[in-house]
């Protein structure tokens, strides 16, 4: 592995709620390589997009609070930073794609407007020279007539281009670190093809780290050189992609590699894909053990009583599970 970029240690984020404390990221570890892309991976609802908003601090308090942890990013813990150094390293450091580009700009504002606050805000330049890097951006992500869409508003262009606007500001200040949240949700086929590839290509072209965040085990094996597998609010396995592709080690894993259709072994009544059974456990209710154990078909005494710490397997590929000691 390269050296380290962002370093995540022990992180816990909770929630007060009415139906008691949501324990929505419970013990996460992770290292994002510099230069390389890390796949953080899982089913919806085990604490990815906490995980991002927590490196972000963008947690809204209340009702969530980072309650323990440590992000280290280049040797310097961000949770230790004030609120006014944080606004520094986001967007001009670290910088996010978020989810749904409809919500993420602002409907009452023209694209050309909001690029070029971000733009001032992080390289300290005057508004013409703004507009002029947002449509060096804006031509960089492949956006035709670029002069145009900065005078239009976000509901005027198209769900793809929304996209690539949101890939043009994270870029635009050269951020170490880019954290793509499920970038392609609601997106047609084509244009997920077509915005992956973007993405790839500015981060090679610009010597970015990605967090890529998905719950699409085919977009990680195309992007990422890392991958992260979560489950319940923790890393449960942590690996290089071929590794992981070639050798899954935590029953999870191995759950979701199996529950993959492949278009040479088509399903039909007599043989179904495999699922996990059972269900995930509460984030309301604290698990004594693995937080696995009972959808697991190799539990153990073990599992029910002690929870499993990271072990490492060999260089790089480490897993959470007593099966591996």
């Amino acid at each position: 592995m390269t050296e380290a970029l962002l370093e995540i240690r022990n992180l816990h984020t909770y929630f007060k709620t009415d139906e008691g404390l949501a324990r929505a990221v419970d013990g996460v570890d992770l290292i994002v390589p510099g230069g390389q892309t890390l796949g953080l991976v899982g089913e919806s609802g085990c604490g990815k997009s906490v995980t991002a908003l927590s490196i972000m601090r963008l947690i809204p308090d209340p009702p969530g609070r980072i309650v323990q942890g440590e992000i280290m990013l280049e040797g310097r813990d961000l949770l230790k930073l004030t609120e006014h150094e944080m606004r520094r390293v986001r967007g001009k450091t670290i910088a996010m794609i978020f989810q749904e580009p409809m919500t993420a700009l602002n409907p009452v504002y023209r694209i050309g407007s909001q690029m070029a606050e971000v733009i001032q805000l992080h390289q300290k330049v005057g508004r013409t020279e703004a507009i002029n890097r947002a449509l060096e951006m804006l031509n960089k992500v492949g956006i035709a007539d670029p002069e145009r869409r900065l005078n239009e508003y976000p509901h005027e262009i198209s769900g793809g281009m929304r996209q690539r606007v949101l890939i043009a500001m994270a870029l635009s200040s050269h951020p170490k670190l880019v954290i793509a949240d499920e970038p392609t949700t609601a997106l047609d086929v084509t244009i997920q093809a077509q915005i992956l590839d973007l993405i790839n290509a500015l981060k090679d072209e610009m010597g970015t780290s990605n967090l890529l965040i998905t719950h699409d085990l085919g977009v990680i094996f195309e992007m990422a050189q890392w991958v992260a597998v979560m489950y319940a609010g923790k890393v449960v396995e942590y690996a290089s992609a071929g590794d992981l592709f070639d050798r899954p080690l935590h029953p999870y894993t191995v759950g979701l590699m199996e529950s993959i259709p492949h278009i040479d072994q088509p399903v039909s009544p007599d043989k179904m894909l495999k699922a996990i059974p059972g269900m995930v456990p509460s984030m309301f209710t604290e698990v004594e053990g693995c937080s696995f154990q009972d959808r697991c078909s190799y539990v153990f005494d073990r599992c029910r009583i002690e929870e499993p710490q990271f072990i490492a397997v060999n260089s790089g590929h480490r897993v959470r599970c007593w099966l591996h000691v």
